[in-house]
């Protein structure tokens, strides 16, 4: 009996899906976010974020992504800045401490690049967004890299005083690269 169970536990992780054990490398990775203050480029990044995949790139359709950032992360390099991030007006991190994106579809759209649907929750705030994702595998990493924009204001982010555009844009790029191991070969 127990060999019979052991034969059956195995077969189980054999026929387990390739993507079961992704992961994120969240040292090789990074998001970085640009907006326009006053007709200038700031550029900032989140230090802290977290994703659950369940990728294979031969049938994307059956795959989901998952993804967290802890707002409280934002970086500017300068302090008192950051500080003024966590305020409601702006991330509210006491209220709303992660955005979160949901995938809702994945579709292949040539070769190594995909469009990942889904919902994107800023703020209480969830609309849907497509992100154009482009993959490159090397020495069993795969490296996910992407942009979009959103219009902070339609995430409440920037309220009050800050909702004139002309102070700060309301487009905000946000660009990621992300390496993930455990991905099946492309």
């Amino acid at each position: 009996m127990k060999k019979l169970f052991l034969a059956f536990a195995a077969s189980a992780v054999i026929a387990a899906p390739a993507w079961a054990q992704q992961k994120l490398v969240p040292a090789q990775s990074e998001i970085v976010f640009v907006s326009t203050q006053m007709g200038v480029p700031v550029e900032g990044h989140f230090r802290s974020f977290d994703a659950q995949v369940q990728f294979d790139p031969k049938k994307p359709e059956t795959s989901s992504i998952a993804f967290t950032v802890d707002l409280g992360s934002a970086a500017l390099g300068v302090p008192e800045t950051e500080a003024e991030l966590a305020k409601p007006e702006w991330f509210d991190t006491k209220r709303f401490p992660q955005a979160r994106f949901q995938s809702t579809s994945i579709k292949a759209t040539g070769p190594q690049r995909f469009d990942v649907a889904g919902k994107l929750t800023i703020k209480g705030q969830t609309r849907d967004l497509v992100v154009p994702v482009t993959l490159a595998q090397a020495g069993g990493t795969t490296t996910a890299t992407g942009a979009f924009t959103l219009k902070r204001l339609e995430f409440k982010i920037g309220d009050g005083d800050w909702a004139d555009t002309s102070m700060v844009a309301n487009d905000v790029q946000v660009k990621f690269k992300l390496a993930l191991t455990g991905v099946a070969p492309l």
